[in-house]
Parts: C-alpha cells; structure tokens; sequence
C-alpha cells in the first residue's frame, strides 16, 4: 500500500512519514510505502485514481478532487488546527500579531494552502485588492518534484524575491533561524481571528471506495498513526531518527524542535466543531457550496480507534 504527502521536509504532515519509519504501519500489518506528490491537489486526485490508498494532508482541500465530499473521507487528525505560519522579511520590522503589516507585500503561498491565508486575513479585515497584498506561489517551488514548500520559500525570502510567505513549521524554522525572517502569524497558537484554527488540519484523508473495500487495512492505518503521535509525545528524539533519514543535515537537525511545538495538538480525533469550521472556510472559499453533517466529512466507523 502506499501512502503520499505533498509536503516533505516539514513537520506538517510528519505523523504520516513516522508511521512509517518508525514501523507502526507494519506493526499493524500493513506493508507501507512512503511517496511525495506535490502539490496537494495533485496529491489528493492521485487518491481518487486508486493509484494511493492513503494520503497526508490537507483536510479543507478533499473536495478539490472529491467534489462536494462526494468519494473522500477523513479518517483522523495528524495534527490539530491550521498549521501554517506567516513570515514576513525581518526588514519590514513587523511583530508577531501584527496582520497590517501585509499591506502592500508580495507574500508566496502554495496552491489550496493559500486559501488559509485569503480567507484569515479576510477575516481580520484586510482587503486584498484595495490594501494591495498579492499572494501568488514561491518563485521555483514548482520545478520538478519540490521536497519542500516552507524551505523554497525560505530561501526565496533569503533571496529577496519575495516580501514574506505563508507555508509549514520547517520553513518558518529555517527563515527565522537564519535571521531572515519574523513570525507574524501563527494561527495555531492564537494570532489572527479565533475561527481561522478550525479553517483546516493535516489529516488521513482516504477515499470511500477503500473504505468500502479495505476497512479493516483503513482501522489499521488510524491505530498506526494513534500509536505514532503517543510515541513521537513520549520521546521526540524519535522524530530526529526519522529526519536523519529523509532530511538533509539541517533540517534533520531542527526537526525534532519543531515537532516538540506540535506534540500539544497531536490527537487523532476530529472534533464535530472542527467539521463546522472547516465547512464554513470551504463555503467562504468556494471550494463546496453545500453544508456536510459529521459523518459525511468523517469516517465515523474507525472513531474507536482514535483512543
């Protein structure tokens, strides 16, 4: 079976690339391999080919390939709330908190992970035409198969060929590291209006059809991932081993840091408020148009597994 992720070098969808490293899939029975497929939406329309039975990513972006929620299911979380930050040039002297600082900034965003960032700062009054603020994808993100969005960015940042970005914890990692780069915005952690946290999570996303034909390899994958966030909490040294063997040196090296900041929000469930949140973004971004009940959104079936 195989598993993707449109993200690699981060601590975004890590839960999955652990599971796999770390032998819990196989643990569970389940012979398991790892692919990168970037974008996510590309990611996600490989899922609905049945070429991938799993993918880790983005949850508020299922629809772009199962549209209206229609084939696609969650089946838990890797991560609580929405988990990408804004880092703005440490030139431009803006503070953590600060959302005007936006204004007039070419700031670099992947596709469907820039709808978080439309939509957030919509919601804290900013208006994107009239203030000026483009957001467009990270010059080079898109040649060949990227490992890394956040790293790209960072480096694009680095380079001046953009004013800020909005990507993953690895990538705000290396920018602030380096002192190239503020934290501006960090919607897990409360900046920006209190709705944006339940915009979208990292999840185990599956489609109907292996639900239906699998289950018991789908109740598998969730006890896999339940038994990796309870390891990766119980010692995050464990997250260094997985970088040493899929990072470079440097990013290998903080990956462990950057985990450590998530194991607050490593739970599996998915929350019925979470699903209302979530929908309400989709609507606002036109992703959906309709309004999906819980169990339409989540494969209630594997909830037992999730503790």
């Amino acid at each position: 079976m195989k598993i993707a992720i449109p993200d690699l070098i981060s601590n975004s969808y890590f839960p999955a690339i652990a599971a796999v490293d770390l032998g819990f899939f196989k643990e569970e029975g389940l012979d398991m391999e790892l692919e990168l497929i970037f974008p996510v939406d590309r990611t996600l329309e490989v899922l609905r080919d049945g070429d991938i039975q799993f993918v880790g990513g983005s949850a508020h972006s299922t629809p772009h390939a199962f549209p209206e929620w229609d084939g696609g299911k969650l089946l838990g979380s890797l991560a609580q709330g929405m988990y990408w930050f804004l880092i703005l040039n440490k030139n431009i002297g803006a503070k953590q908190g600060d959302i005007e600082a936006v204004k007039g900034l070419n700031i670099g965003a992947a596709p469907l992970v820039d709808l978080g960032l439309r939509q957030l700062l919509i919601d804290a009054g900013i208006d994107l035409e009239k203030d000026k603020v483009n957001i467009a994808p990270v010059p080079g993100a898109f040649q060949g198969n990227n490992v890394n969005f956040g790293v790209t960015a960072a480096q694009a940042l680095e380079d001046g060929k953009i004013d800020g970005f909005w990507a993953n914890g690895m990538g705000a990692e290396v920018a602030v590291t380096r002192g190239a780069g503020t934290m501006v915005i960090d919607a897990r952690r409360g900046d920006g209006p209190s709705t944006a946290f339940n915009y979208t999570m990292p999840a185990l996303i599956t489609s109907q059809k292996m639900i239906d034909d699998e289950p018991d390899a789908c109740a598998a994958a969730v006890r896999a991932l339940v038994k990796t966030q309870k390891a990766l909490r119980e010692d995050v040294s464990l997250a260094t081993e997985v970088g040493k063997k899929r990072f470079p040196e440097t990013e290998a090296g903080l990956i462990a840091q950057v985990v450590e900041r998530d194991l607050p929000f490593y739970t599996a469930a998915i929350t019925e408020d979470f699903v209302v949140g979530m929908n309400k973004f989709q609507k606002d971004v036109g992703l959906v148009t309709g309004d999906f009940k819980y169990e339409q959104v989540v494969a209630t079936q594997f909830m037992s597994e999730w503790e």
